[in-house]
């Protein structure tokens, strides 16, 4: 029997909303499992195709708001309709066509319980730098390391599907207009750079680091929420501040599945971990891990010591998969930029990460599956 649809009204759209807050791990386990959730239904309703896009824009590598969490917690709860619009995204492919697809939000009726201001120019680092260089091939080139990309604009990515990088919105479209090489964009694979002749040589014995290169893969198809492109001249463009790339060919690398973002409670010690291609260290991997200090809806608020080149990462953490007996590492989040907060009066800036919730699960695993049946578990 087929599954039958509900359009989600107010009402079960502020429902969904709150249901990452209220999923809660098994207080009798005495790991930190992944929650369970009820993921709605994302699905294609029309496409229209657009003018071809100037491709003029700067490329950014960060992003800079005002709104801090007060900010945010304070805005009232968005329409069904607003909502509609913000998930509905812009498609651009490889030969510079554009279209526009509107979206439905669903939850199923039967067929699955589904139980399933200021400038900050110089550095993100605070206090001691505790970032780490990752050298060596037998780390840069084994999991999680390996799912780390990077964007021939300057960001960096993450490998979650076979075929797709996900990765910030800002790297390709600066709220206004596509930046200048998001065309003929490339993802890039750091792979040992082989003296002639060694053909794949064990060289780790060797005392210095050994030298890595990039290959490039090209990009096919992109796909950018409307929640950026329209938001971003206020505070709800960084909510909707990343971006799903499908490569021309599959990588062969073993990537790293998305999941619906926990509480920051539930996280194993309350910390998170990204790694990028931060521009003050070129060529370098560079790994860290750091407390959530706040969190919204939309949003994680922490220090992880981070540059420029680091934005567009894969934020992770490390959980118990009960269903398959196994801890399992997911993308909760993508690291977006910095915000100037007003902590009793005290300017403080955080970095930020956009959150996966439900909706946002709902809609990237379907622009990587095709099916909703394939995104049901989040």
């Amino acid at each position: 029997m087929r599954p039958a649809f509900r359009m989600a009204g107010l009402s079960t759209l502020i429902l969904l909303l709150c249901a990452a807050k209220d999923a809660m791990p098994s207080s009798s386990h005495w790991k930190p499992t992944w929650p369970s959730y009820r993921v709605p239904v994302i699905l294609p309703q029309s496409t229209l195709n657009l003018d071809k896009p100037q491709f003029d824009a700067e490329a950014r590598l960060e992003v800079v708001s005002p709104c801090g969490p007060a900010c945010h917690k304070s805005s009232p709860l968005p329409t069904y309709e607003k909502v509609k619009n913000y998930l509905s995204y812009e498609t651009l492919y490889a030969n510079g066509s554009l279209t526009e697809t509107e979206v439905g939000i669903y939850i199923l009726s039967n067929g699955g319980d589904g139980s399933q201001g200021k400038s900050r120019t110089k550095r993100q680092i605070y206090g001691y730098d505790s970032r780490f260089s990752i050298f060596g091939k037998d780390f840069l080139l084994n999991y999680p390391f390996s799912t780390s990309v990077k964007l021939s604009t300057g960001c960096t990515g993450t490998l979650v599907a076979e075929k797709h990088v996900l990765t910030a919105a800002h790297c390709i479209h600066d709220g206004k207009s596509y930046v200048k090489g998001a065309q003929k964009l490339r993802v890039g694979f750091l792979k040992p750079k082989l003296k002639d002749g060694s053909k794949g040589a064990n060289i780790t014995n060797s005392a210095m680091p050994e030298k890595m290169k990039f290959q490039w893969i090209r990009v096919k198809r992109t796909h950018v929420p409307k929640g950026w492109i329209k938001g971003n001249a206020n505070d709800i463009g960084m909510d909707y501040d990343y971006a799903l790339l499908e490569l021309k060919k599959p990588h062969k690398r073993k990537f790293m599945k998305i999941g619906v973002s926990p509480p920051a409670r539930h996280l194993p010690g309350g910390r998170i971990h990204f790694s990028g291609y931060d521009n003050d260290r070129p060529g370098n991997l560079v790994y860290r891990f750091c407390d959530v200090k706040d969190e919204t809806y939309d949003l994680l608020y922490q220090q992880c010591d981070a540059q420029p080149g680091a934005s567009g990462s894969g934020v992770y953490v490390r959980m118990w998969k009960r269903q398959n007996h196994k801890w399992e590492r997911k993308i909760i989040g993508i690291f977006s930029g910095h915000q100037w907060v007003d902590m009793n009066g005290t300017p403080q800036d955080f970095n930020v990460a956009v959150r996966i919730t439900p909706l946002k699960y709902a809609q990237i695993c379907y622009w990587i599956k095709g099916n909703y049946l394939d995104c049901r578990e989040g």
